[in-house]
């Protein structure tokens, strides 16, 4: 009898030296799952703010591409006026000059040659005048389409940056995202897209991550020493 139990207290601590042994094994593998998933959501954030900017940049390019088009299109129209009437004030004083070939016309005829090159010279400065005024008429429109590139609204990773430098205690991903939505409630601000826009922050060192339970915060990156002694 005492035999059996015995083996029997003996296949107890076996196994539960065993099942000790496995759950060690288990929660360092989940340790180290879980720091290989954060830092692959790191990377992910980053990507996707590298993304946002790429795409606004493209747009930036598609919208004034037309315009330079546009800009173009009318200089080579000057241009094209200003050859013209070029062309047709020197064509014009050839034309008088041919009753003068005849030997019956009178002196007296050959007036009228010089009232026809002060036309058109009278001509090409008009001309010259119209080719100035269109081209300042063009450089306007270059002014006025290049000014709505310089006042374009600012990106959402400019608006969470400039949130969190504006508070004094750590802020959640939903707090800012219904903040900005308060502010911005043209804008169609969502929590998971402020979510990744904090964590591209936090990957760029722009901002700072804490945990509080279960709960992430965020909060502006403080300032360092050289920079407030400089300021």
């Amino acid at each position: 009898m005492s035999n059996t139990t015995a083996e029997s207290s003996g296949l107890t601590s076996q196994y539960s030296a065993q099942v000790a042994g496995d759950l060690e094994r288990n929660l360092k593998e989940q340790e180290r799952i879980s720091g290989e998933i954060e830092a692959l959501q790191t990377q992910l954030a980053a990507l996707r703010h590298d993304h946002a900017v790429l795409v606004n940049i493209q747009q930036a390019l598609s919208a004034s591409a037309p315009a330079d088009v546009t800009d173009t299109a009318a200089d080579v129209t000057d241009s094209s006026a200003d050859v013209t009437q070029t062309a047709a004030d020197t064509a014009a004083p050839t034309a008088p000059e041919e009753p003068a070939v005849t030997s019956e016309a009178p002196p007296a005829a050959k007036v009228p040659a010089p009232r026809t090159k002060r036309a058109s010279t009278a001509k090409t400065v008009k001309a010259k005048k119209t080719g100035t005024a269109m081209r300042k008429r063009t450089s306007t429109k270059k002014a006025a389409t290049a000014k709505p590139a310089t006042s374009a609204s600012p990106t959402l990773v400019d608006l969470v940056r400039a949130h969190l430098a504006g508070q004094s205690e750590p802020r959640s991903a939903t707090e800012i995202a219904a903040e900005l939505g308060r502010q911005h409630p043209e804008r169609n601000v969502k929590t998971t897209v402020v979510r990744t826009t904090l964590e591209g922050l936090v990957a760029k060192s722009q901002a700072e991550r804490s945990k509080q339970g279960k709960s992430v915060f965020y909060t502006a990156p403080e300032a360092k020493p050289k920079d407030k002694e400089k300021e």
